[in-house]
């Protein structure tokens, strides 16, 4: 399937940490570039219960920065016996008031000079890449702000629930560092004319105007946000991972297509699902009017 295989072609490049059969954490660096000892506490953390993966960023002191090293751990998480039948949706939540504030500021000082930069951009945009590919959906679980390339995660997420005191921005201009990798994102889930209004006046959206325009998919009174996000996983984990998997995939695949293309597309993504042994058992269970056994 194309969302298989645009990870596997992934996998080949990504460092051979990455690649190591234990979920054990990257090895963060220091603003010099040298590594932090292992005593240091781990940006992320992840546990994984029923099909339902949940990572969680856990630096609220530095309000959930996306430091390289937060970066390099989160893609660890996600990466993590990502083909396993096990495996059925991933949340991505944090501690704290602050959802995530972006990059870590103190990593983008002159004195880390162009190369130490180019890591990190490079780094962050093949997190969020890693997100659009993945074989299974990934939703934001947001309770808090998030600026900069914190709001760009939530933007790159499958799915995103919300709070009803979140705040969502892209502040950037306001310190002389245009959000340019996280307009990608946030360009490519609400209205031109909205994303260009917060890139050049960084001021924040309530959650409220963000689920207007499409950033969020459902914004619940803080009470409720988990257990509206477990709600919405639970469903996912109930459904066959090769269909869900491939509909993902398919319905990325087509989006950027002239109408023509994506029918043509979409139609053998049909035929392909047909093929599928959940795709008949679905069909079968249907007529016979009972559950149907998935695969996996």
């Amino acid at each position: 399937m194309a969302t298989l295989a645009s990870l596997l072609a992934f996998r080949a490049k990504v460092p051979s940490w990455l690649l190591c059969g234990r979920w054990a954490p990257p090895p963060a660096r220091g603003l010099a570039g040298t590594e932090v000892p292992e005593s240091e506490p781990r940006p992320t953390s992840a546990r994984q219960r029923d099909g339902i993966r949940n990572i969680v960023l856990s630096n609220p002191k530095k309000r959930n920065a996306l430091s390289l090293a937060m970066l390099k751990s989160l893609q660890s998480d996600i990466l993590h016996e990502a083909e396993s039948k096990d495996l059925k949706v991933i949340i991505i939540s944090a501690e704290g008031p602050v959802f995530s504030s972006g990059h870590d500021l103190k990593e983008l000082t002159e004195e880390q000079g162009c190369d130490y930069h180019a890591e990190i951009f490079q780094t962050c945009s093949e997190v969020m890449m890693l997100i659009r590919n993945h074989p299974v959906p990934i939703i934001a679980m947001v309770n808090g702000l998030a600026t900069a390339a914190g709001c760009q995660l939530v933007a790159s997420c499958d799915i995103a629930v919300a709070s009803d005191k979140s705040f969502f921005a892209t502040p950037g201009v306001n310190i002389g560092l245009f959000c340019s990798t996280p307009a990608v994102a946030l360009g490519r889930s609400v209205p031109r004319k909205v994303a260009l209004e917060m890139l050049f006046t960084g001021e924040p959206i309530s959650a409220q105007e963000a689920l207007h325009h499409g950033l969020l998919s459902k914004v619940v009174p803080e009470e409720r946000l988990e257990e509206e996000t477990m709600r919405i996983a639970k469903k996912i984990a109930s459904l066959s991972r090769p269909v869900v998997s491939l509909g993902k995939a398919t319905f990325y695949k087509q989006l950027p297509q002239d109408l023509r293309t994506a029918y043509y597309l979409t139609s053998q993504a049909m035929v392909d699902n047909l093929a599928l042994q959940d795709g008949q058992e679905g069909i079968k269970a249907f007529i016979q009017k009972r559950k149907p056994i998935w695969s996996n």
